[in-house]
C-alpha cells in the first residue's frame, strides 16, 4: 500500500532535516556574531551540539552556510515589519523598532561585507535579494508613519536604508564610534516637528 509506514516516514524525515538545518543556521548565526563569518566550522558544530559531518551534509561549503544564515536573517527582518506595524502603538514606533532590528542585522554581520565583495558566485545574488526583500517592508512602515503625519514624507525607503547602512559601515572594532547612536540621530531627523 502506497500510504504505508515507509511512505508516512518520509515527510517526517524531511521535517526533521529541515529542523536540523534551521538549528545549524541559528548556531552559525550566533557564532558569526561572536567571531565573524570566518569562524572555524568546529565552533559552529560545538554551538549546535553536532559533529562537523552534520554541518557538511547540510552545507557542503562555507559559502552555502553564510548564504543560508544571511537569507534566514533577512527573512526574520522582513517578517518583523508587518508584525511591528500591527502591534506597535503608532506607525512611527513600528518604523523605529524595525530600524533598530535592521541596525542589529547590519552591525552583527562581522566580515560579511568583505565576503559579499568576493568573487564567489554564491554571493552574487544576495545583495539583490536583500534589497528586493527589505526595501518594500521599510517602504510600508515609512508610508504608514508618513500617512499618520508622524514622519517626513520626502524620504524614500531605499535612501533611508542606504543611510542607515552607511552609518553602520565599519562600526566594529572602533570603540569611539556608536552606530546605533548615529542611526538614532537619523531617525530623530525623520520625525515631523510640531506644526510642520
Amino acid at each position: 500500500m502506497a500510504g504505508g509506514p515507509a511512505a508516512q516516514g518520509a515527510p517526517r524525515k524531511r521535517a526533521d532535516a529541515r529542523r536540523n538545518e534551521e538549528a545549524l543556521v541559528a548556531a552559525a548565526a550566533t557564532v558569526f556574531v561572536r567571531s565573524g563569518v570566518e569562524a572555524p566550522v568546529r565552533d559552529i558544530a560545538a554551538e549546535a551540539g553536532v559533529g562537523m559531518g552534520t554541518i557538511y551534509r547540510h552545507f557542503p561549503t562555507r559559502a552555502e552556510l553564510i548564504v543560508a544564515v544571511y537569507r534566514h536573517q533577512v527573512e526574520a527582518c522582513a517578517e518583523a515589519g508587518p508584525a511591528l506595524l500591527r502591534d506597535s502603538g503608532t506607525p512611527a514606533v513600528a518604523l523605529e523598532r524595525w530600524i533598530e532590528l535592521f541596525v542589529d542585522f547590519l552591525v552583527t554581520k562581522r566580515g560579511l561585507a568583505d565576503v559579499l565583495r568576493s568573487d564567489d558566485d554564491a554571493f552574487g545574488a544576495l545583495h539583490t535579494y536583500f534589497v528586493e526583500r527589505l526595501v518594500p517592508v521599510c517602504a510600508q512602515l515609512l508610508e504608514a508613519a508618513a500617512a499618520a503625519g508622524q514622519v517626513r514624507s520626502d524620504v524614500g525607503a531605499y535612501a533611508l536604508m542606504r543611510g542607515v547602512g552607511n552609518l553602520c559601515i565599519g562600526s566594529d572594532g572602533d570603540d569611539r564610534y556608536d552606530a546605533r547612536a548615529m542611526v538614532g540621530v537619523l531617525v530623530r531627523g525623520l520625525r515631523r516637528s510640531e506644526g510642520a
